[in-house]
């Protein structure tokens, strides 16, 4: 197992980075009036993501790590929230939607 020196070493804060990319490419694909509205919110929810885990890993104890991580699980909720809503508008079909969910567009 591979040493943990910083959050670039963490496999949650490389993930979460993949997932900015992709929710940064679907929000390109929305409607123009929703890349301001929508979209920016969801750019905010997925940057939070690895910026808390991040943050929280470099404070380095236990307890802000933990914190910083809870705050990025409640980004994760907001974005899939957005995710959900795109879908009930017909922005996203349930394909992309599983892909994104998982990590994988």
């Amino acid at each position: 197992m591979a040493k943990i020196v910083t959050y670039q070493d963490l496999v949650v804060w490389q993930k979460s980075m993949e997932l900015a990319k992709s929710i940064y490419h679907f929000v390109w694909s929305l409607p123009p009036e929703e890349k301001y509205a929508l979209g920016d919110q969801m750019r905010r929810a997925v940057v939070s993501i690895p910026s808390n885990i991040a943050e929280g890993q470099a404070r380095k104890t236990t307890k802000d790590f933990v914190h910083f991580l809870y705050i990025a699980r409640g980004s994760n909720a907001e974005l899939m929230t957005h995710l959900l809503l795109c879908q009930s508008l017909g922005y996203i079909d349930e394909k992309r939607l599983r892909n994104l969910k998982e990590g994988s567009d």
